[in-house]
């Protein structure tokens, strides 16, 4: 059955990557700097080029992407590109992949990605304070010949805790952070701003990227009278067009939606909404004005080979992760996996190209969104009964006290992290590590550094 199961994968998404057409080069400085954020308010920040959130770097599939990194933080940092099937080399996870680039240093990315989506990146040193501190930034992957949208836009959401003074609260993985579900800010914003809107006119049909990089929080959006359909789940497209009501975007998620605006809409005022918390509130607002266009036709993107993998909820589990906490450490409470926090990890070791069952086990009464680096898998199973999602997803969210059974088949060889991708849980030990076994590449990927 695990051939079968390996043989239903291989015309879902591409082993390796297209060949390069061309080269499109960015670059990026990371350092302190002061923007404009919540209506004009002066916040410090660390920032990419001097923006929050940082740009959005766009490619077409089968074009590398070249990233020239500069640190001038007071800290190392890396970039990880969350969600992207990079060569190992590419991961930025200091330690594993590479050296962290010390203030002053630099450091290249050179990639193709293999797949179309919404991606983002961010440090993977010290990232509850780096990311926190506002460095972030979107990396699109546009398909080889798009589809004809009115628009094309990215919603990036965050939260903020502030101190007295208006500024970032500068104390970082507290106590009270680790033993609830992370870092949750008083201040929540779309692209940097607390009143987002977005305005339209009747008839747009429009793509909505959605991102999340906050440090903890969850979104549960609800875009009212408006119906927009999800497409796209951490990325990558799913078997049909979906209805949103019940998609949540913990940290790292991101969800591509189909949005029609109708042409009857003109001078209607749309209010998007946060539901997952019991205190409501507005992310964004659509407003529709001027003159009907034509809504593009055609058939919205999507995946039909998402395996089905049926049966799969009744193999044995291959690999068990157990998710709890304990009292010590240098917080004071460190998060683990199998009892163990990072540093005293176990590494767990997978067959390139084989099937296996994944259990994330949660004995604990926190949420906990657990991301594999360098790999996508679809959920199976919650609590043990059988589910059927019809996407792939790179971050999955577990409640309390919930089992997620997950499937995979890992393509990719190398190290790779696999963690909470709640920033807090994350940094005080709930990472590990999956290495992936198989014939290393001819050519190991090079990069630059100093």
């Amino acid at each position: 059955m695990r051939e079968a199961f390996e043989r239903e994968l291989a015309s879902a998404y591409p082993v390796d990557a297209p060949e390069a057409s061309v080269a499109r080069e960015f670059d990026l400085r990371a350092a302190p700097g002061s923007t404009q954020q919540f209506d004009g308010q002066l916040l410090d920040v660390w920032a990419y080029n001097g923006q929050v959130p940082g740009p959005v770097l766009r490619v077409r599939l089968g074009e590398e992407l070249v990233v020239r990194l500069r640190n001038d933080l007071p800290q190392p940092t890396t970039i990880h590109w969350h969600g992207v099937r990079v060569p190992n080399a590419m991961d930025g996870v200091p330690g594993v992949t590479q050296d962290p680039v010390p203030p002053g240093g630099t450091f290249t990315y050179r990639f193709v990605p293999k797949d179309a989506g919404t991606f983002w990146f961010h440090p993977h040193v010290r990232g509850a304070e780096q990311v926190e501190r506002g460095l972030y930034g979107v990396l699109v992957v546009d398909d080889a010949e798009t589809l004809p949208y009115s628009r094309d836009e990215v919603w990036v959401l965050d939260d903020w805790r502030l101190g007295a003074d208006g500024q970032i609260d500068p104390r970082f993985v507290t106590r009270h952070d680790l033993a609830h579900d992370g870092r949750w800010g008083q201040v929540v914003t779309v692209n940097g701003d607390t009143a987002q809107e977005l305005n339209a006119r009747p008839g747009e049909r429009i793509r909505l990227r959605l991102v999340n990089t906050s440090n903890g929080r969850v979104y549960r959006p609800d875009f009212g009278a408006l119906k927009p359909r999800v497409i796209a789940v951490d990325g990558m497209y799913t078997a049909r067009p979906l209805p949103l009501a019940g998609f949540e975007l913990a940290p790292g998620n991101r969800l591509d939606l189909d949005l029609v605006i109708p042409r009857d809409a003109n001078t209607q005022e749309y209010a998007v909404t946060d539901r997952f918390t019991r205190r409501t509130f507005t992310l964004a607002t659509i407003r529709v004005a001027g003159e009907a266009i034509a809504t593009p036709v055609f058939e919205p993107p999507s995946n039909p080979n998402i395996p089905s993998w049926v049966g799969a909820a009744e193999r044995p589990v291959d690999v068990t992760y157990v998710l709890n906490a304990r009292r010590g450490g240098k917080h004071g409470i460190q998060w683990t996996i199998n009892g163990r926090p990072w540093g005293e990890h176990e590494v767990t070791q997978l067959q390139e190209g084989r099937w296996v069952r994944v259990r994330f086990q949660n004995d604990s009464a926190r949420l906990h969104p657990m991301h594999i680096h360098g790999q996508f898998f679809k959920v199976i199973a919650r609590k043990g009964q059988p589910v059927e999602d019809l996407y792939f997803r790179d971050t999955v969210l577990l409640r309390g006290r919930e089992s997620i059974d997950v499937g995979m088949v890992p393509l990719d060889w190398g190290r790779w992290m696999m963690h909470c991708h709640i920033l807090e849980h994350a940094e005080s030990g709930m990472m590990t590590l999956v290495e992936v076994n198989g014939e290393q590449p001819a050519q190991d990927p090079s990069p630059s550094g100093s």
